[in-house]
């Protein structure tokens, strides 16, 4: 027993009304509520920020996390987003 998890979730993206089935990739879905973008950069940069935030709106999720995983204490790796 345990989350449903979607791992790298296509996300297609329309554009006029011409679908594109793998636009996109969300790394991790959960529940499918819950985008998961997972990173190791040195640090996150506003390029990372808006990758997820455009996931999140072509998904319609209104909960989004950024983990960097290339930090000392994870803690401080994990960004949240919502929208």
């Amino acid at each position: 027993m345990g989350y449903g998890v979607e791992k790298q979730k296509p996300l297609p993206v329309v554009y006029e009304g011409i679908k594109l089935e793998a636009g996109y990739r969300i790394d991790l879905l959960v529940e499918d509520k819950i985008i998961i973008e997972v990173k190791s950069v040195d640090s996150i940069l506003d390029i990372h920020k808006a990758q997820i935030l455009t996931y999140m709106k072509l998904a319609d999720k209104k909960l989004g996390l950024l983990i960097n995983f290339n930090v000392q204490n994870l803690k401080s790796g994990i960004k949240r987003f919502i929208l």
